[in-house]
């Protein structure tokens, strides 16, 4: 698929995704929901990719979803264009490779929930900025409260729905919404640096890693320790933890199998 918003490249196992509508303010419409979720998609069923690091350029990080596609819509048209993002984000929660939101600028709306929805988030100290901004205009942000709550708490995420305020990096990484601050100028060199040392891991454990934690959040207690000691189970048979096993008992480094 040829990709007119956003721009792509690979890089060591990295997989780099930068929305690109710097004039429209890296707005969410359905057409680039529609591509984020197929290059995500391509480079799931391919071997290249370990890592993602998801970006943007332009001043604004993202600015949530298209306004024009909303006010303009029906209520088919906006349910439809829910549905795309609902899809989006669903698939960036099952694809195996970590997601990590490079952040630079302003993230709000849509882009707050963006950035929540990625696994991993490093923001620039300076230009990064964060909220679910719907209340200004009268639109409640129904589906950012989604991750936005599972990554900041009940009380954190009403209190940013119910002012619409923005909040600095390190607001934003007091909470619980990002991992990393860093200086403006060190942003794409520390996210890079996280992303290659996350990259050095097991392409298959990367992504059990995934798949348990996203499972097991929502169980009861009892129920993710069920659950947990079967993926144990079953993950301890793999050839990567065999090898890993094994290089740890020779006291080498693992030579991981490319699946």
């Amino acid at each position: 698929m040829a990709y007119k918003y956003i721009l792509t490249e690979v890089k060591d196992n990295i997989g780099i995704l930068a929305l690109n509508q710097p004039d429209k303010m890296n707005a969410l419409g359905a057409a680039v929901e529609r591509e984020i979720t197929d290059c995500l998609k391509t480079w799931a069923d391919g071997k290249e990719v370990k890592v993602v690091i998801l970006k943007a350029n332009g001043k604004v990080f993202c600015s949530g979803h298209d306004r024009l596609e909303v006010r303009d819509g029906t209520p088919s048209s906006i349910r439809a264009l829910f549905q795309t993002s609902y899809d989006m984000m669903t698939c960036m929660r099952s694809v195996r490779m970590p997601i990590i939101a490079q952040v630079h600028g302003i993230a709000m709306a849509g882009g707050c929930h963006l950035v929540a929805g990625c696994d991993l988030a490093v923001a620039a100290e300076q230009g990064a900025k964060f909220g679910m901004t719907g209340l200004k205009i009268g639109y409640n942000c129904s589906t950012p409260t989604v991750a936005v709550s599972r990554a900041v708490g009940s009380k954190k995420c009403l209190e940013m729905l119910f002012t619409g305020n923005l909040y600095t990096a390190q607001e934003s990484m007091e909470m619980g919404l990002i991992n990393r601050v860093v200086p403006d100028d060190k942003l794409e060199e520390e996210t890079f640096a996280l992303a290659k040392e996350i990259a050095k891991g097991s392409r298959i454990t990367l992504g059990i890693s995934k798949q348990v934690f996203y499972g097991q959040i929502e169980m009861t207690e009892d129920q993710a320790y069920h659950y947990a000691k079967e993926m144990m189970a079953i993950a301890a048979l793999l050839p990567d933890a065999q090898e890993g096993f094994t290089a740890g008992i020779e006291k080498r480094e693992p030579n991981f199998p490319e699946e």
